[in-house]
């Protein structure tokens, strides 16, 4: 028994049967690491001590399970794996073939998909390789066909410099960054949009709504070779059999990207139009976010296009990454289990009470209400900017992030939005009443919140920051993170 153990044993007073091998895992991992770096082993307790004391409302974030975190901390990150199973540059691979296969097969069970490539380091990542994958198969490759040649490095350098031409001068149709897009949709200062020839599509400014119409005739005078559709801050369910159409009425390829709500999917929330699997010929997600995974990326794809995908290393990534691919196949064996559709059902119905009483506290919800995980609020009339309300919730225990809002008169970087999710929250188990009282000390917060001469400076009231402490403090005594971890006693040794 290592001394960590025994030690937490007589502190707690507690037999080792009594404890679970999360906690074990847990208290035994940190002990390693201080044992080599104090530092980084304070650092991690600290950001545990900090997410235990503020409501995480980032969007984007989760709280994975210990297993999971567990899966990323072994010898699989000594590993070269370049290729795919069964297929590799590197000997001595034969244990990553099984567990990348296991993600693999895993992710299509769930999904419901033809096929799965789960080596991408982030959604950024699987964005790339997928836009590759489309380039090679729809541009690449006939031009290759026509020329009789197998494959590329035998072209001459003339043939090669003008294809090269014909790859970097392709259409591209996403969502504007303004109106909920990401940045790898085609936004100028991403890498996206200076490998295509970019047009972007936005909302309704009435409804805040995409306008399916419109983006059909902006498609059809576009001409784009990708459709993609997505979001990283829209707050209702896209229709993915129209899109579907509108794809198909330009011969575009259908790509979708479900980083945000991908929890959303594999739980059943999102079905019929509204689940992309069925409709897009390339759909790539993250791995965390909704689906409750480690950070990373994956892409799921129609047939045609997996002998494309599967080439993303050496295409656009380097080595995968073993640990993380081991991580991602036991998020998804978590997630293919009957209570994960009971969580992302949850995640829904909580982040519509936040929705409705955010709304009933004289928030401006930007669409009105939310079909998703995601809230966005416009701070404007409250003569605030994205950054002042950001920190202002920040100094009273609530996690959330600045967001762009549909034409922005702050731009991106102080904006005029709040993005809000529901995810960590309801990974905690909270539920509706819980979320109403986390609008209501928003609410509390903002409403005393003022802006100094300044779009970053605010004065927030005293007695109202006092309050909201004491009102979050309340909240997450009863709905600890990861109960099973004796903080003060890390603390302590630590």
């Amino acid at each position: 028994m290592t001394s960590i153990i025994t030690d937490y044993l007589a502190h707690s007073g507690k037999q080792l049967s009594d404890l679970t091998s999360a906690s074990v895992a847990y208290l035994v991992n940190l002990d390693a690491i201080a044992s080599v770096s104090p530092v980084v082993a304070r650092g991690i307790l600290q950001e545990l001590v900090s997410q235990r004391t503020n409501l995480k409302l980032i969007a984007s974030e989760n709280f994975s399970s210990i297993p999971t975190q567990m899966a990323m901390a072994n010898l699989l990150t000594d590993k070269y794996a370049e290729g795919f199973p069964h297929s590799r540059f590197y000997a001595g691979c034969e244990n990553v073939d099984l567990i990348e296969e296991t993600a693999c097969n895993l992710a299509k069970s769930l999904f419901g998909a033809e096929h799965a490539y789960v080596q991408p380091h982030s959604g950024a990542d699987a964005n790339l390789v997928a836009f590759w994958a489309i380039l090679s198969a729809k541009v690449e490759q006939p031009a290759l066909d026509r020329m009789g040649i197998k494959d590329s490095s035998e072209l001459s350098a003339d043939d090669w410099n003008s294809l090269r031409q014909t790859l970097g001068n392709q259409k591209l149709l996403g969502m504007d960054l303004m109106a909920g897009g990401h940045l790898t949709h085609g936004f100028r200062k991403n890498v996206s949009a200076r490998m295509f020839n970019v047009a972007s599509y936005g909302v309704h400014p009435e409804t805040g709504l995409i306008d399916y119409e419109a983006v059909e005739r902006q498609a059809k005078e576009f001409r784009p070779l990708i459709l993609l559709a997505g979001y990283s801050a829209y707050p209702r369910r896209i229709d993915f059999q129209r899109m579907r159409n509108i794809a198909d009425s330009v011969g575009a390829v259908f790509m979708v990207d479900m980083a945000h709500f991908a929890g959303l999917v594999a739980g059943k929330v999102f079905t019929g139009p509204y689940n992309p699997i069925a409709y897009a010929d390339v759909v790539t997600t993250t791995t965390h976010k909704t689906l409750r995974g480690p950070r990373g990326g994956m892409v799921l794809c129609r047939k045609e296009f997996a002998a494309y995908v599967d080439k993303g290393c050496p295409l656009v990534l380097g080595g995968p990454l073993p640990h993380i691919m081991a991580a991602k196949a036991v998020a998804l064996e978590e997630a293919s289990r009957p209570a994960f559709a009971e969580y992302a059902a949850q995640i829904t119905t909580n982040a519509q009470a936040l929705a409705n009483k955010l709304i009933a506290s004289g928030q401006r919800v930007l669409s009105g209400g939310t079909d998703n995980h995601l809230v966005l609020i416009d701070v404007g009339p409250l003569k605030l900017t994205g950054r002042q309300a950001e920190q202002a919730a920040r100094e009273a225990r609530i996690t959330l992030n600045r967001n762009t809002i549909p034409h922005d008169p702050n731009g991106a970087w102080y904006t005029s939005g709040l993005r809000l999710g529901t995810p960590a929250l309801t990974s905690l188990g909270m539920k509706a009443p819980e979320m109403e009282e986390v609008a209501s000390i928003l609410s509390l917060v903002l409403s005393n919140t003022t802006a100094e001469n300044s779009k970053v400076k605010y004065t927030i009231q005293e007695r109202a920051l006092a309050e909201a402490h004491k009102r979050v403090a309340d909240l997450l005594s009863r709905f600890l993170l990861y109960p099973e971890i004796d903080v003060p006693f890390l603390q302590k040794r630590f």
